[in-house]
């Protein structure tokens, strides 16, 4: 059952993936989507210069327009990232984010594995990405550029390198030749995070993205929430061993770094874990009784 359920989880990804990038013809003709669909903003991370990206990436937006002399605030960015993350949370990280699967992917293949528990001190470096960086970063240029130059994009994301660069270098000669040092830089991130990738759990999410900071800040107050019944709790421990992501949902069932992939529901031997999605479990708990 488990194992359906896996499954289940890696096909919605695997459909996630592919909505983000349906235009798949533009692998082959190594091109670019510039149609009216990339004024749209995707919820996960996903690289606009994708040859097949139907849309923009939120992060790439959110740059781009944040303290640009073109856009005085960036309203609908900002308001459809807030949307996302008011309605699901890190939902978005566990089952809609194109990185995630890809991170996943490695994670899949057969190697001895290392525990980040140890390492949760990282999880602060995406926070200071996401405050310096996208914020701090965007209003110090405030006006300067009618656009703002996307630089986590440009300097940190290995997303563009593997989604976007490598492809589109495969089909264009010219293209090839003007690669320099900024894409060795960036092709260097890209193995480095498929190689810890390989040996840790999604280490991106948990220590770099700046996207995955932002929907934890709504984990507290989305929409969809995992619910523990403490009648029903025996504190065996299972669904804290079985989170990859090093979170207790014992402690607290709307933790930063949840990204509500299901897995501490499935271990659990009393079902006292369970979700709801506008209380609408509590109401048919309720009903019954």
């Amino acid at each position: 059952m488990d194992r359906v359920k896996n499954k289940k989880r890696m096909i919605i990804q695997a459909l996630s993936t592919l909505a983000h990038n349906f235009h798949l013809p533009n692998f082959l003709k190594g091109k670019i989507y510039q149609g009216p669909g990339k004024k749209i903003c995707l919820p996960g991370l996903n690289c606009y210069s994708c040859p097949g990206a139907a849309g923009s990436c939120p992060i790439g937006s959110l740059q781009a327009v944040i303290g640009s002399a073109k856009y005085r605030v960036s309203f609908y960015v900002m308001g459809l990232m807030m949307f996302f993350g008011v309605m699901v949370g890190r939902l978005i990280c566990g089952f809609l984010c194109p990185f995630g699967f890809f991170q996943d992917l490695f994670y899949k293949i057969p190697t001895k594995k290392f525990s980040t528990k140890k390492l949760k001190v990282l999880r602060s470096i995406k926070y200071i990405i996401l405050t310096s960086l996208l914020i701090f970063v965007g209003f110090a240029l405030k006006g300067k550029y009618e656009v703002v130059p996307p630089y986590f994009c440009k300097y940190i994301c290995p997303q563009g390198i593997m989604e976007a660069a490598l492809p589109l270098a495969s089909k264009n000669a010219n293209l090839r030749m003007a690669l320099g040092p900024l894409f060795r830089m960036k092709f260097v991130i890209l193995i480095i995070t498929i190689i810890l990738s390989i040996i840790y759990f999604r280490p991106f999410c948990k220590w770099i993205c700046p996207l995955g900071a932002f929907y934890s800040l709504f984990n507290k107050f989305s929409f969809y929430q995992l619910e523990l019944s403490k009648d029903k709790c025996i504190n065996c421990g299972k669904c804290a061993r079985v989170c990859k992501m090093d979170v207790d949902i014992r402690q607290s069932t709307s933790h930063l770094e949840c990204i509500r992939c299901g897995d501490c529901l499935k271990a659990c031997p009393t079902k006292a874990i369970t979700s709801e999605f506008l209380n609408i479990k509590k109401k048919e708990e309720k009903d019954e009784k």
